[in-house]
């Protein structure tokens, strides 16, 4: 059973497991089932490319949900990797960062939320340093996507790195907090 630390955990982990024809979205149905006392969130729902049912089954962690757009407490995830982490980060952070730069800062507002959810991804990242560490062991890369992402460029996940990329991901967000602040 996939274990996870929040409903943003499990959707994340959905998004980066396609049917077996490729389509990532699905319609998906969500219901709650007690299992032998084990609360258990179940995600349903039919392939829209090829029909086939997807399925996913989540028990939670014992520790309180965060809110959105973290994922998950202090303690890494198990169920996605570093690399997938980072994968997604820059993805989300390069398409935030391309609406910024071709919007005026008046409706930089619109774009916070990504460039938050990709802070959110980052900071995973960084929580698979271990105390101490200079850089993620290469063996908390457990998925293709994870390991070809370390595989690529291994300097992205030392501790210096990480932390300069969310210092930077962080000031940005700043600057759309000062210049275009929430409409009251």
């Amino acid at each position: 059973m996939l274990i996870t630390r929040s409903m943003q955990e499990a959707h994340l982990y959905m998004d980066l497991h396609p049917c077996a024809c490729g389509t990532e979205e699905f319609d998906r149905q969500h219901r709650l089932e007690d299992r032998d006392g084990v609360l258990t969130s179940v995600y349903e729902g039919a392939c829209p490319q090829c029909g086939r049912t997807r399925l996913f089954e989540f028990t939670t962690s014992e520790a309180r949900p965060p809110a959105p757009p973290e994922f998950g407490g202090p303690e890494p995830s198990q169920i996605i990797d570093p690399g997938e982490f980072m994968w997604i980060g820059d993805r989300v952070s390069t398409e935030s960062g391309l609406r910024l730069l071709n919007t005026p800062p008046a409706e930089h507002r619109e774009i916070r939320p990504a460039t938050a959810y990709a802070i959110a991804a980052f900071e995973e990242v960084a929580k698979f340093l271990p105390e101490g560490a200079d850089c993620i062991p290469e063996d908390r890369f457990t998925s293709e996507r994870g390991r070809e992402m370390y595989a690529k460029d291994p300097t992205r996940f030392t501790r210096k790195r990480i932390t300069s990329h969310l210092e930077l991901k962080r000031e940005i967000l700043a600057g759309i907090d000062r210049f275009s602040p929430p409409q009251d």
